[in-house]
């Protein structure tokens, strides 16, 4: 059995079939939104933003990183420098010790991308 779907006017297929961004992204932009998500695409490295964010102070030294994702200091690092590269964390070294924070409102930029009229 075939069911005939009513056409849209042009007025509701605007309004129903927007680019999800509310804009047309540059070629810079697009690149920094990739490497965001690309990041943020990886379960090892959300769990490492859900400890910084939860650490005291809101931020975590590097060794206290690996036993919590059961990984080891060079792999942590690795994934560290995929967030710090994506602006989604910043890294401060002291001494032998580098230090990592989340970046304020990073994940709230990535999502706020995805919303309607969210550019320009």
């Amino acid at each position: 059995m075939t069911m005939a779907l009513p056409l849209l006017t042009t007025d509701a297929a605007a309004a129903c079939c927007s680019p999800v961004t509310g804009g047309v992204l540059s070629v810079e932009e697009a690149e920094n939104m990739a490497r965001a998500f690309k990041a943020l695409g990886d379960p090892t490295r959300l769990r490492l933003l859900s400890l910084i964010a939860a650490s005291e102070g809101g931020e975590a030294c590097i060794c206290d990183l690996t036993e919590p994702v059961g990984l080891s200091q060079p792999t942590v690092s690795h994934h560290m420098k995929q967030l710090v590269d994506a602006s989604l964390a910043v890294r401060e070294q002291r001494g032998r010790w580098a230090y990592f924070r989340v970046v304020d409102d990073a994940l709230d930029r990535a999502a706020q991308a995805l919303r309607p009229g969210a550019l320009r």
